[in-house]
């Protein structure tokens, strides 16, 4: 039996195309959750995470236009909402498939804190979009209310917040401990919500910690065999999206290093999925895989997506 951390990309809750209604969300995470549980099935122990920036960017839009009426929710908060409602739908969703499949195991969602260093320098250069695009006019207002702004791909202008590496996993005991228990857990939820220390204690802090880099040292602090990125795609990818594009099914640290100094993996796309893998393997990991969710069995055993092991492997 293998211990795998399978990360949850945007498209395992909310599909290209669609408005992202609670009940399509419902509906996509169940029939991942179907993924999940032949996962189970067969044998493995598995720990859930998630992104969720189309949830907290809603969350955001929300506390905006409530603006006056209720009092306004700092980031580290919308994090930790999302990271609830979105634990919830998991573990419920699992738990039905799992039921479904005859299988007895429990699911736990546990609220995750991720620490960060607040002199990080990414906390001084945001460059994360969140939250809703705004018209020119609206973009200088929050510029002016002390948020950082950027125009967006011609879409309009969106705020930008901090991306800080995680440190630690403040719950990772406790996560261990439920995996000892043999329960399945959703973890590190939208990277974790950040927080610092500050004079012993902590405290909440506005950013956003990429899900792949907070799954990939939660895997490795719980010594996970496999961490497995789930994506909308079969398979890394050289040239992507070009008339060179060269799929790949296996990929050595060094190859892995070399093609991200080249700038083959976009910092806001596949770059954070191979940087975490090579984090992971270089800790002690087994190996690390990229695949789509309805894949993720036939990647497992090596007939599917793109392994990042070690040069030795």
């Amino acid at each position: 039996m293998s211990l795998i951390v399978a990360a949850l990309g945007g498209n395992a809750i909310i599909k290209e195309g669609q408005q992202g209604t609670f009940a399509q969300q419902f509906r996509n995470t169940y029939e991942c959750m179907g993924y999940i549980a032949h996962v189970i099935k067969a044998g493995h122990q598995v720990v859930l995470t998630h992104g969720n920036g189309p949830q907290v960017g809603f969350i955001m839009i929300q506390v905006e236009a409530a603006a006056g009426k209720v009092p306004t929710a700092p980031l580290h908060l919308d994090v930790a909402q999302s990271q609830g409602s979105m634990g919830y739908m998991i573990a419920q969703s699992l738990i039905n498939q799992l039921q479904v499949h005859g299988i007895d195991i429990s699911v736990a969602a546990v609220m995750t804190q991720v620490l960060v260093n607040r002199d990080d320098p990414a906390m001084k250069h945001p460059t994360k979009p969140v939250g809703a695009f705004y018209n020119k006019k609206r973009a200088a207002e929050l510029e002016r209310s002390g948020h950082a702004v950027v125009e967006d791909s011609g879409r309009g202008w969106r705020r930008v917040v901090p991306s800080p590496r995680p440190i630690r996993i403040i719950e990772a005991d406790i996560i261990k401990d439920l995996v000892r228990a043999g329960t399945i857990v959703v973890a590190c939820g939208g990277g974790g919500i950040p927080v610092a220390e500050e004079n012993g204690a902590l405290k909440g802090v506005d950013a956003v910690i990429d899900k792949d880099l907070a799954s990939s040292l939660l895997a490795a602090k719980i010594k996970a065999d496999v961490i497995v990125f789930l994506t909308t795609v079969e398979r890394v990818a050289l040239n992507y999206n070009t008339p060179q594009h060269v799929e790949l099914e296996r990929l050595t640290l060094d190859e892995a290093r070399q093609y991200l100094s080249e700038g083959q993996f976009p910092p806001g796309s596949m770059g954070p999925k191979i940087e975490a893998a090579v984090e992971f393997v270089e800790s002690g990991g087994d190996r690390a895989v990229v695949c789509r969710p309805e894949s993720v069995v036939e990647a497992l055993a090596g007939r599917a997506g793109t392994v990042i092991e070690s040069n030795l492997g």
